[in-house]
């Protein structure tokens, strides 16, 4: 798993010149992977997953203008049924021995998905250790806890898929908001229904926000909590997950995260799944 090692790049010896070098190579390496794997989607030559004609998930430009490195997976999941929640909850106690064990030898904020998502916080104008990323506030309850709980089957997936992959993944219930979802700026005067809040509260104006198109924030300080309105259920029947990396080999983990949740929705729900978008 890419994800919960420090970059290759920064193990190579050699002159400064030499590590420059390097770090351009992989990082067209990266952009090459991206753009491979997106032509196979739409080429469809990626078996069981299909691009959607009208996108469920979409980033404003700006966004994209002030964070050029984001990369996305959108992977719509439909037909989902009570499935075996014993062998979902049997693997995902299995992988969070794994990421534990892992989390022994890096310190969370040096893993580069984490600490690229600090930077990203940062530039929005959150201090990213007084409100953590999802990815890091879930790495950080695994290792000082030792266990993470179940919620329910979708949410365990996502969270099975975090951790393993060191990315946030949410997880919206398709039926309970209106697509398509836009990560925009906020302007400051919309109402956020967070997941056990008292109540409702406004984002402040440049956060980063999940929009959806009648208006509905879905999620405030783009991954760091996300609202209740939009939150997958034991009854969900129709859902989009997304995971989000800024890091430099972002695309390609993302895509290997979007392989995952396909992979586990199909075994452990019964699900289909409807469209698979790389982003942006």
């Amino acid at each position: 798993m890419a994800s919960l090692r420090l970059a290759t790049r920064h193990e190579v010896q050699g002159t400064p010149s030499e590590a420059r070098l390097v770090a351009v190579a992989y990082r067209l390496l990266a952009v090459g992977c991206w753009l491979l794997a997106r032509s196979r989607l739409e080429s469809g030559s990626v078996a069981s997953q299909a691009t959607s004609e009208t996108p469920f998930f979409r980033y404003d430009p700006a966004i994209i203008d002030a964070f050029p490195t984001i990369r996305a997976a959108a992977i719509r999941v439909v037909d989902i049924a009570p499935g075996n929640p014993a062998a979902l909850e049997d693997e995902y106690r299995s992988q969070q021995s794994v990421t534990i064990e892992r989390l022994g030898r890096i310190a969370i904020a040096g893993i580069p998905s984490v600490a690229a998502w600090r930077r990203a916080f940062s530039r929005f104008g959150v201090k990213p250790t007084q409100h953590r990323s999802a990815i890091e506030s879930l790495l950080r309850r695994l290792s000082k806890q030792g266990h993470v709980p179940t919620i329910n089957p979708l949410v365990d997936i996502g969270n099975l898929v975090s951790i393993r992959h060191a990315l946030p993944v949410a997880v919206f219930d398709l039926d309970r908001i209106s697509a398509p979802i836009t990560v925009q700026f906020a302007g400051g005067d919309e109402a956020f229904h967070g997941i056990g809040a008292n109540g409702p509260d406004n984002p402040a104006p440049g956060e980063v926000i999940f929009v959806d198109a009648g208006g509905s924030v879905c999620a405030r300080r783009w991954c760091w909590r996300q609202s209740a309105e939009s939150a997958a259920g034991d009854d969900s029947t129709r859902v989009l997950f997304v995971i989000e990396g800024h890091h430099e080999s972002g695309a390609e983990d993302v895509l290997a995260a979007g392989r995952d949740v396909a992979d586990l929705a199909s075994r452990h729900l019964g699900a289909n799944v409807a469209s698979f978008e790389l982003l942006p």
